[in-house]
């Protein structure tokens, strides 16, 4: 009976389409990576004591003096939401004028098609917060590096960082925030 139904043309697309759509699944959801971590531990800035924002934060540098080290310009501790997500995330501005972001301490879920985003919505947690980051204005800077440890970002000379309020963890595929900081002003 069961080499009966091995001959029949039926049989063996019903195999085909079922084979195309489980890779086609395990593609997609990549589950894989909820038991596999990617540890990333790149150098992060020295920063000195935090001073409050100034007009170079929001502006290209000026012919002020720069400051003698890097200086924190925000931060804010990450909340769970689709994931358990926590670390720290700050923006430094480099003694050139430049800015980063450094994720410091992420410990979070692998997943496919990770994101970090500066955007300008506020960080909700629980649920409501899961799905807002890409509701506004916001500016990807790159693929996460990986789901655990220390990583930096360069944000670009024409990112204006008026209004940039929050770092989500993006999913792009699933559209989803695995973890959310705040970014509120130091000083």
């Amino acid at each position: 009976m069961l080499i009966r139904l091995f001959r029949s043309p039926l049989a063996w697309v019903a195999i085909t389409v079922l084979t195309a759509g489980a890779a086609l699944g395990l593609y997609w959801f990549q589950p894989w990576k909820l038991v596999t971590d990617a540890e990333v531990d790149e150098e992060l800035s020295v920063v000195a004591t935090a001073a409050p924002p100034s007009a170079s934060d929001t502006a290209p540098a000026t012919a002020s003096a720069p400051p003698a080290g890097p200086v924190v310009v925000s931060a804010g501790g990450f909340v769970t939401h689709e994931h358990d997500t926590s670390g720290d995330a700050r923006i430094v501005r480099t003694p050139e004028g430049r800015h980063r972001l450094e994720l410091v301490g992420l410990d979070t879920s692998n997943g496919p098609d990770l994101r970090v985003w500066l955007t300008d919505q506020p960080v909700r947690e629980g649920e409501a917060g899961w799905h807002v980051f890409d509701d506004g204005r916001w500016v990807e800077l790159g693929r996460l590096k990986g789901n655990r440890g220390n990583q930096a970002y360069d944000i670009p000379a024409d990112v204006d960082l008026a209004g940039l309020t929050s770092v989500s963890i993006w999913c792009k595929r699933f559209a989803v925030s695995f973890g959310a900081a705040p970014l509120e002003p130091a000083g």
